[in-house]
């Protein structure tokens, strides 16, 4: 089990505040969206046993998902999609995510863990945590919804690409899908700005 060191709740002025855990997915990939979530747990009901998504299988990403939505106390989601990511560049548009994914929080939150380096543009204070779904159970659940959701999104996109095997790749850039992106081209969905050469 990963060691979570990171408090799901913080005091502030001698008032306990709600944590929330944000985290994105698909920001090294060629095709698609970067989706962010935010997530409040309920510090009663905490989803001991959870992990960062990419170390989870999709049959126990989409289980822990399904715990997260009806366990957490609040969540939101958020995407930015290719052609936002072309003209304002993928960190930006991840700071984007993040941040719509926040304000779709319902309810007030006194301080926020956000996995990586990144911090944003919110009055709320703020956390920046290396490798925080590894630290956080929040931010664990934040990768695990957000995962979900653009792993789903991927696969109803392999529907109208085919060719891309969207299903097996996620938009990734695996040796297959540039093989195809060589032969083929670019679709409506690929980041202009990821093309190399």
């Amino acid at each position: 089990m990963p060691d979570y060191t990171i408090e799901e709740f913080v005091q502030h002025s001698s008032v306990v505040c709600h944590v929330c855990g944000v985290d994105e997915v698909g920001r090294g990939a060629l095709f698609g969206p970067v989706v962010a979530a935010a997530v409040v747990l309920d510090p009663e009901k905490l989803p001991w046993g959870i992990k960062d998504s990419k170390c989870l299988t999709p049959l126990k990403r989409k289980t822990w998902s399904q715990w997260i939505y009806q366990h957490a106390l609040a969540t939101g989601l958020a995407w930015v999609w290719n052609d936002i990511i072309d003209t304002v560049n993928i960190l930006q548009a991840t700071r984007l995510a993040m941040t719509e994914a926040i304000n779709r929080i319902s309810i007030d939150v006194g301080h926020l863990l956000i996995d990586g380096p990144i911090k944003l543009d919110l009055a709320t204070p703020q956390t920046s945590v290396i490798k925080g779904d590894q630290k956080s159970l929040s931010i664990a659940s934040a990768s695990v919804i957000a995962k979900v959701l653009r792993d789903e999104l991927m696969e109803q996109m392999a529907l109208y690409f085919p060719e891309y095997q969207l299903q097996n790749n996620r938009g990734y850039p695996t040796q297959k899908h540039l093989s195809m992106v060589s032969y083929l081209g670019l679709s409506t969905y690929h980041r202009m700005s990821f093309r190399k050469g």
